[in-house]
Formats: structure tokens, sequence, C-alpha cells
């Protein structure tokens, strides 16, 4: 069987981000029922790590918790599943899963503001959500920051390979 090819098609990759965001509305929806107006699990029934210099340097101050440690490793195998199942890895593609990646956990997590009936756009501030410790430009920092190494990231997967 030929592996499968990373088109680079307009409409193709349109869908993709398109089907990325549809995602990130759906576990949007999938916190909000869980979460409440609480955000970060701050209600949920898991540990949570607060204060640690390693959360400054790798999770933007935030805290960690159990539900955190299992939900990002199984979105990534999500994601990282097409790989597998195709048995075709190279740096293209991975470049377009981590970009994908991204792009779902900022979109989902802009939508659980937006969506969430219990805290809504009005709330989308450091005052209100305080989980999100820096703030740049009405947003919090890792939305910039992540914008951009996911654009980067998706502009290096549309580049054609080297024959």
């Amino acid at each position: 069987m030929k592996p499968p090819v990373l088109e680079n098609h307009p409409r193709q990759l349109l869908a993709t981000i398109a089907w990325v965001l549809l995602a990130g509305f759906f576990f949007a929806q999938i916190e909000i029922h869980t979460e409440g107006g609480a955000g970060w699990a701050m209600n949920l029934p898991t540990w949570r790590i607060e204060h640690h210099w390693l959360l400054d340097l790798f999770w933007g101050g935030r805290a960690m918790t159990g539900y955190h440690a299992w939900v990002f490793p199984f979105i990534a195998l999500l994601f990282h599943f097409p790989l597998i199942f195709f048995g075709h890895w190279s740096w293209r593609a991975q470049a377009r899963v981590a970009s994908c990646l991204m792009i779902f956990w900022l979109s989902e997590d802009f939508l659980w503001f937006i969506c969430n009936p219990l805290f809504g756009f009005a709330h989308f501030s450091p005052e209100y959500a305080t989980w999100h410790k820096h703030w740049l430009w009405g947003a919090p920092t890792d939305y910039w920051i992540f914008s951009l190494i996911a654009i980067a990231l998706f502009v290096t997967s549309c580049k054609n390979p080297q024959r």
C-alpha cells in the first residue's frame, strides 16, 4: 500500500483547519459541561500542583492537574492516529500534526470562554480567567506564541519535499 500523500490543495488545507476548529468546538463543549464556570479543572476532583518553577517554564504558570496530565496526551495520541494507521511518518506530517494540535487547543480554549453561559466573552480577561497568568493585547500570551508557532509549522508542512 502506498503511503498517503500530504496534500497541499487549498480546499484540503481549509478543510483540515475547519475540521480542527470543529473538533475544538466539540471539546470545548465537553469541558463546559464538565467544568461549568470554573475553568482549568478548578472544581474537578483531581490532584493539582499549583506552584513549581517548571510550571512557570513549561506551563505558562498554570497549575498542573491530574485532568490535564491525562487529557493532553490523549488528544495528542488521537491527532497522531492517522500517522500510525497509515504507517507513514515524516517531518512534514509531524509538522502538520503539531500545528493542528496547537490550533485545536487554542480554538478549544477560546471557544470555552465564548460558548460557556457561566463565563462568556465578557469574562475573557485576566481578572476572571486567573489561570491564564500572562496576557498581551487582550489575550493570554500563549495564544500569540502558539499561533505563530502553529502558522510556521503549518507553512512548513505545506512545503513540497525535495526529491
